[in-house]
Order: structure tokens, then C-alpha cells, then sequence
């Protein structure tokens, strides 16, 4: 793709800058299926006019997610903004770059939504603890940001609560970051959670690393509502609660 040539004036420097980002996704469909079939596909397509968007998708993906998005981060050509985000997306805001660059100047680490707590052994982001097979979500006071859900673009919206918010856990649907703080703290995700606690995992290895985590106003909309409690849900729980020592 061409360098783009839309511009971020950084008053720190008193010059204009160009700012790249890529969109980072794996997916188990091929390219073709990808763009006629996947709400990120089509989401990039409608998003080509913003040259600063430059998309690195892992097609046919058999891979853990953290493989994908690790080779990202070390790839010689790594834009300077890095952009996490599940293939069953729909990009509803088309000021998409715009709101993540300037969340970026608030915060090291941004997602849609999260938490402004942590407590030990807790399951997601937003649910506080496990009860037999049951997730409970935390109190309203704790939570931020707000996520769509459904099955087409402007979905309905799943309200936590007012945004920009510092937070102490992101939902991994979307998380963006500098390239240069992933690599300057040498902050990783880790492989052993494929798709499943990765994102708590990241988040709570960003925090001990000092970095600020917060979630920013941008509309999306997920296909998806999550696995929770499935046999491989349970499998990577009992490894993040080992790692993390709960």
C-alpha cells in the first residue's frame, strides 16, 4: 500500500507527522471468504479511503491468536500504531484512526471497554467471579466504555459506562498500542492462551510493566458474545490462574 499522506500535528515537536496504523486480525477464512463473509473484511473495505489504515491479516489461521499478534509487533515494517481486534468486528465509526490516535496520547493501552479493578481470580474482564457454571458481571461503578453486539453493523449497545476511563482490564475484542511501547517494555502475549485469557493475561503484564491502560469512545459492533465456561474456557482459565499464582 502507499504511504499515506493525512497528517497528526504534534505540538511537542511543532511539526506535522504521518501516523500508520495496522489492523491486525487472524482469521480461518481465505482471503476471498474473508472480504465477501467476515464483518472485519468488510469493515476494511469501507475504511479504504483512510490511506493510514494498513491491514496485516493472518488467512486460513490455525494459529493461537497471540502467535499472530506477536509476529506483528516484531515484523521489520510494524506500523507505529498496532491494533488488535477479532475478525467478527464491524468498524461502525468511521473516524476509526482519528479516536484511536488521540486515545493513544491519553493512554499506553486502549480498548472499548474494561474494568477499573482487578481482583484475584477473576474470570473476564467484566465478570467478577465464576459460580458453578455461571459468570457473575461486576457492579456497574466498576466498569467502562461500551461494546454493540449483533448480527449486522450498529448493533445493540452493551453501556458500562463513561469514557475515557482508566482501567486495570480491557476486553481483547479490540486493544490498541504504540509499537514502540510493546517493544521498549518487551511485553508480549503469551502463547499459551491460544484465544482464551489472553487479554487478561496481556493486560495485567502491561500494568506491571507501568503502563496505562484506559478505554476511549468507539463504535463497533461483535458478532460474537463470547465462550465462557466451555471445556477450553475452563482449561485456560486454570492456566491463567496458575501463571498469575491465584
Amino acid at each position: 500500500m502507499v504511504p499515506a499522506k493525512s497528517k497528526l500535528f504534534c505540538p511537542k515537536r511543532s511539526r506535522y507527522t504521518v501516523v500508520m496504523i495496522n489492523v491486525i486480525s487472524a482469521t480461518r477464512l481465505s482471503h476471498d471468504d474473508f472480504l465477501a463473509q467476515a464483518p472485519l473484511g468488510a469493515s476494511l473495505k469501507r475504511l479504504a479511503f483512510d490511506k493510514r489504515i494498513h491491514p496485516r491479516l493472518a488467512f486460513e489461521n490455525r494459529a493461537g491468536l497471540p502467535v499472530i499478534y506477536n509476529a506483528a509487533i516484531d515484523a521489520p515494517q510494524a506500523a507505529e500504531i498496532l491494533v488488535f481486534i477479532h475478525d467478527d468486528v464491524w468498524i461502525d465509526d468511521h473516524f476509526f484512526a482519528d479516536r484511536i490516535i488521540a486515545g493513544l496520547q491519553s493512554f499506553d493501552v486502549i480498548g472499548l471497554a474494561g474494568n477499573r479493578r482487578r481482583v484475584p481470580r477473576q474470570p473476564s474482564w467484566a465478570f467478577i467471579r465464576l459460580m458453578g457454571d455461571k459468570v457473575v458481571l461486576d457492579t456497574r461503578e466498576n466498569l467502562a466504555g461500551a461494546v454493540a453486539h449483533g448480527e449486522a453493523p450498529f448493533g445493540k449497545v452493551a453501556y458500562y459506562g463513561s469514557t475515557p476511563a482508566e482501567c486495570e482490564l480491557l476486553d481483547g475484542v479490540f486493544l490498541a498500542v504504540r509499537r514502540d511501547t510493546l517493544r521498549a517494555n518487551s511485553l508480549r502475549f503469551d502463547p499459551r492462551f491460544d484465544f482464551h485469557f489472553y487479554d487478561l493475561d496481556f493486560c495485567r503484564s502491561a500494568r506491571v510493566a507501568g503502563l496505562k491502560l484506559g478505554c476511549e469512545a468507539l463504535a463497533l459492533t461483535h458478532r460474537s458474545r463470547g465462550d465462557f465456561t466451555s471445556p477450553r474456557w475452563l482449561e485456560s482459565y486454570a492456566t491463567y490462574l496458575e501463571k498469575w499464582g491465584e
